[in-house]
């Protein structure tokens, strides 16, 4: 009998470990794989790693449009990229792994954890008891059921990781963001790249705008786009893998000697006996938690990516904040106080905070928008990475900050500029008035908010 069971060393996990020990609490933590969850092992980490690599290569490559002369053509060495992202992957791994085993009364189990009953935990041999029991299984690539998808060797964003050699085309099936990132990841390496999306865009769920902003970033590149793929199939090919797509224009099909599967995620929680324990999973087997994540059952809680309630590492740790503050300060912290933020990586990345246009749009809200080229904005002209924009979309009455995308250089540390705001709940004179360091890309942001337009 231990005071808590916590299931899984993600991002949520080991933090809530410390304040629960602290608290005087006897904890288990069960990790059946690797510690420190999908950020440290196959997302985050070691994916902005390979970027840093990229990005060295890209820049190596327009170094005479700086006045650097290198004296023969960028080469790749992937052994040695890979031997970089496993180095610092793994560092950060042991280092969420020593913290937990040097925990006072906390026990570190390895192994698969399933629920027994509501307030039980067998690990092989071992059954395991408590009050509180904490979910933070995470997530993996999803694997649809598609044509001839068991019939072909493909990759997920886990398994390409493991590549030492760089693909001589690489397909990439899914063009949202995990998708794309690998995409210009690659084509820096060196590889044909080939992006397959079903829908009529790139990454959907932004404003249209902001999707071509980043196809055309990527098509400069070189990489291939084909959208409206209404008929995505795989089959064996001489040269790899055969991928169909029958879009409204080009080659009905292409073929890859690598496919990289990017079409989503699915929870950890299919083998875990949730039904013993009586918690309710939604449709697609997320755990169904309210907005203190707590689950259907008293004294079972999911935290992170197995709650649907967020798909990034800073929301899982946010999911620990709000458990911790309800249940040792007695603060009502809430998901649904979050507002939503991410960045997609690639080169300018994208950053986002808030509502969309259209989203804004749909709420029949009165709004000003003001947006600036970063063709127009110093310090991107000034590092050559003049591409994209920035926006900002405020309320026309309440003086509230709606949201906002930055594309640019930078623009994932600018951003928090207006998420700080937001939260904060400043009417957005307040960050107009702002003075800001020059030369900057976040000192643009009062200047947008002083040249506000309707928005139609």
């Amino acid at each position: 009998m231990v005071d808590a069971i916590i299931i899984g060393a993600g991002q949520a996990g080991p933090p809530l470990a410390e304040r629960l020990t602290a608290a005087g609490m006897s904890v288990a933590v069960v990790e059946r794989k690797l510690f420190g969850g999908t950020c440290v092992n196959t997302g985050c980490t070691p994916t902005k790693t390979l970027i840093a690599s990229a990005r060295v290569a890209q820049m190596a490559r327009r170094a005479a449009e700086y006045g650097v002369v290198l004296d023969g053509p960028v080469r790749i060495d992937m052994a040695r990229v890979k031997a970089r992202k496993d180095e610092v992957s793994g560092r950060s791994r042991q280092n969420v792994e020593r913290w937990l085993r040097g925990m006072p009364n906390c026990r570190v189990l390895q192994g698969h954890a399933r629920f027994e009953s509501p307030g039980s935990v067998r690990v092989g041999d071992e059954l395991l008891t408590a009050e509180r029991i904490f979910l933070n299984v995470g997530a993996r690539a999803a694997i649809p059921d598609m044509p001839g998808v068991r019939d072909v060797d493909l990759l997920t964003s886990g398994t390409i990781l493991d590549l030492d050699h760089v693909p001589r085309h690489l397909v990439v099936v899914g063009g949202s963001y995990i998708g794309l990132e690998f995409a210009q990841m690659y084509r820096r390496f060196g590889a044909e790249v080939t992006v397959v999306e079903k829908g009529e865009r790139l990454i959907g769920r932004e404003d249209p705008d902001v999707s071509d902003a980043i196809r055309e970033l990527l098509e400069k590149e070189g990489v291939t786009v084909r959208l409206s793929a209404n008929c995505i199939r795989f089959a064996r090919h001489a040269d790899g893998v055969e991928v169909g797509v029958n879009c409204t224009s080009g080659t009905p099909s292409v073929v890859g000697s690598h496919v990289l599967l990017a079409v989503g995620r699915t929870p950890n929680t299919d083998d875990l006996c949730l039904d013993r324990a009586g918690v309710v999973t939604d449709s697609r087997g997320f755990v169904t938690v309210d907005d203190k994540l707590r689950t259907n059952v008293p004294g079972i809680w999911a935290m992170g990516d197995c709650n649907g309630r967020g798909a990034f590492t800073h929301t899982a740790y946010n999911d620990f904040e709000i458990v911790a503050a309800n249940l040792l300060d007695g603060d009502p912290r809430s998901v649904d106080d979050r507002i939503q933020a991410y960045a997609l990586y690639t080169d300018p990345p994208l950053a986002r905070v808030g509502m969309t246009d259209e989203a804004v749009r749909r709420s029949g809200r009165r709004a000003l928008v003001g947006q600036r080229a970063m063709t127009r904005v110093g310090r991107a002209v000034e590092k050559g990475e003049a591409q994209g924009f920035m926006r900002i979309v405020v309320d026309a009455d309440s003086q509230e900050i709606l949201g906002a995308a930055i594309i640019g250089p930078g623009g994932d540390e600018a951003i928090h500029g207006v998420l700080d705001m937001m939260y904060a709940k400043a009417p957005y004179p307040t960050l107009q008035r702002a003075v800001h360091i020059h030369p900057t890309v976040a000192e643009l942001l009062p200047t947008l908010l002083g040249e506000l337009k309707p928005l139609e």
